[in-house]
């Protein structure tokens, strides 16, 4: 047994090399003693392969492909969740025609249109992080109508390049006071 002189940053036990402290973390100079780690490890989310922050509303820890399948034990919590993305996404199939939307993470919502489209051939183009993503959809939905020729939903026929540059001109505050 070799003490190394210094306690775990969590728990604040003795570490001990090979017993409640590995070496690879002594080299490191990361002071966390095998059982913290293993605690901290099982309290992270990841979504497709994505690190998912302990502070995201709908924070569940494990490994899911969506956050759909994460969120039916978070249900409650999906409609109170505010911050999110406003996205520009296509489909060769509608040549011109843009869909704006929102969602919680954009390439997540890309994926979930993929499944009702055998050729996978929806694209994500653009997508912008809002900490009310239901605001600034009003308001990006509102800006691209006055330079769409036609919409139909939340479809668009618009530039991709025109319906990018109208989401980016949206800030936090002005769509906070529009809306207030």
């Amino acid at each position: 047994m070799k003490h190394i002189n210094k306690n775990c940053n969590h728990c604040d036990v003795e570490l001990v090399l090979n017993e409640n402290y590995d070496e690879h973390r002594l080299k490191r100079k990361d002071y966390i003693c095998k059982d913290c780690y293993i605690t901290y490890l099982d309290s992270n989310m990841y979504v497709n392969g994505a690190y998912i922050s302990r502070s995201h509303p709908l924070h569940k820890p494990g490994r899911y492909k969506t956050f759909e399948d994460a969120a039916f034990s978070s249900l409650a919590k999906y409609p109170l969740t505010k911050e999110g993305q406003v996205y520009v996404i296509t489909n060769k199939a509608w040549k011109g025609w843009v869909k704006i939307g929102m969602a919680i993470d954009a390439k997540d919502r890309c994926n979930q249109y993929q499944t009702s489209s055998p050729y996978r051939d929806y694209e994500l183009k653009h997508s912008k992080y809002f900490n009310n993503r239901r605001k600034a959809e009003v308001k990006a939905h509102k800006l691209c109508e006055t330079k769409a020729e036609a919409r139909n939903g939340e479809w668009f026929k618009i530039k991709i390049k025109d319906a990018i540059k109208l989401i980016d001109s949206i800030t936090e505050e002005e769509h906070e006071k529009e809306t207030a």
